[in-house]
This record gives structure tokens, C-alpha cells and sequence, in this order.
């Protein structure tokens, strides 16, 4: 009987730690996609913000969800992305936001942050001390998985091209919101990887700060 009781009790206090570190979904808000600022105001203003006095202001909601879609967001059905992607394949450079609440991967199939950490790591992935200002950074990781098919130097290439793009469209789309963002490319891969719990296929390759 005590044995049963203390088997018991030990699986009760099992589940409520791992209750207590449960990792919970943030729903987006829709993005935008009509109105606003057209795209060659965009480019006129499109600028990466100065470091040492990166602001602190705080990105809305809705602004977090427009520039998470212009980075890698279905525009066409079920596979069609606003960034070009190599032989029609799902977006293989995965977007993370870094902030105060944790980590967190963009899931551009559902449009919603899937909580990876609740560990603030803003502070820690960059080279440059002024990235910890950032209330988000945007975390660009290619994912090895879905480049099998092609050797080590184009899927590479592959992913870095898909990073300028990515990171291209969060520089329109933040001007366009009037936002302030930066492209990071100083960072420390490892302290990346061991925070976001990446598969070792997957490959940091940069960040961007991004404020109001």
C-alpha cells in the first residue's frame, strides 16, 4: 500500500513539473497585405537602423505579424511564399523571434510562433552589445532536413539566398510600418543552436533587431 501511495505521488509531482514548463502557442494577428505604404516609398526609406542607438520602443502585435509574413508568408494557396524558394521546396531557412517572453519558431504554415524557450536569450546570440536593446530579434536558421537534396555548397547557397531575401522583405515591410530593423550577420552560431534546441543539420546564419 505505501509503495502504491508513494508511486503515486512521485508520478503526481512528475506531472505538475512538467505542467509548469509547458510550452505554449502564440496566434498571430492577420497580417497586412493591402494599403499602407507603396513599395517604392519602401525602398526610398529602407535602412538599417544605427546600432549604437538602436531603439527600445515596443513592436505591436500586428506589426510582428506583417513582418513575420513578408519574411517567409504563403501569398499563393498552400505553396507559395513571398521569398523565392529552390525547386518549389518549403521555405528551408527557419525564422525564430527572440524577447522578454523567450524563444519562439514562426510557423509560416498556420501563422502563429510555436514557444521553443522561455529563456530570454536576446543578450546572448550576437556579437554586438546594443542587440540586447532589440525587444525582438529575428533569428534566421537554415534547416538542414530540408535541403537533402542538393551537396553541402548549394544548399549553402540556397540558404543564403533565401536569407537576403528573407531579409529583404523584413526591411520593406518594417519601413513600410516605420520600424526600425538591422541585419546582424556577427553572431554566435553555437549559443544559437544549444538555445533553440536546433537539430545539428540546422545552420544560424544571422539576425535582425527590430523596433519601434
Amino acid at each position: 500500500m505505501l509503495c502504491w501511495l508513494r508511486n503515486v505521488t512521485i508520478a503526481l509531482l512528475m506531472s505538475l513539473f512538467f505542467l509548469s514548463i509547458s510550452y505554449a502557442d502564440i496566434t498571430l494577428p492577420s497580417p497586412q497585405m493591402k494599403d499602407g505604404m507603396g513599395l517604392f516609398d519602401s525602398l526610398k526609406k529602407r535602412a538599417s537602423t544605427s546600432g549604437g542607438g538602436f531603439p527600445t520602443g515596443m513592436v505591436s502585435d500586428d506589426e510582428l505579424s506583417s513582418v513575420l509574413w513578408s519574411a517567409t508568408g504563403l501569398n499563393r494557396g498552400k505553396n507559395g511564399w513571398t521569398v523565392p524558394m529552390a525547386n518549389g521546396k518549403q521555405p528551408y531557412v527557419r525564422l525564430y523571434v527572440a524577447s522578454d517572453k523567450g524563444a519562439f519558431l514562426y510557423e509560416w504554415e498556420g501563422h502563429y510562433l510555436r514557444e521553443i524557450t522561455k529563456q530570454d536569450i536576446r543578450a546572448d546570440i550576437g556579437m554586438q552589445n546594443f542587440t540586447k536593446r532589440a525587444p525582438y530579434i529575428l533569428i534566421f536558421v537554415a534547416d538542414g532536413a530540408n535541403l537533402n537534396d542538393f551537396d553541402a555548397q548549394k544548399a549553402n547557397d540556397f540558404s543564403q539566398i533565401a536569407v537576403g531575401a528573407m531579409s529583404q522583405n523584413v526591411y520593406l515591410s518594417a519601413a513600410a510600418l516605420k520600424l526600425s530593423t538591422r541585419y546582424i550577420h556577427s553572431i554566435k552560431p553555437e549559443i544559437i543552436s544549444q538555445s533553440l534546441q536546433l537539430p545539428e543539420n540546422s545552420k544560424p546564419i544571422g539576425i535582425m533587431l527590430l523596433a519601434k
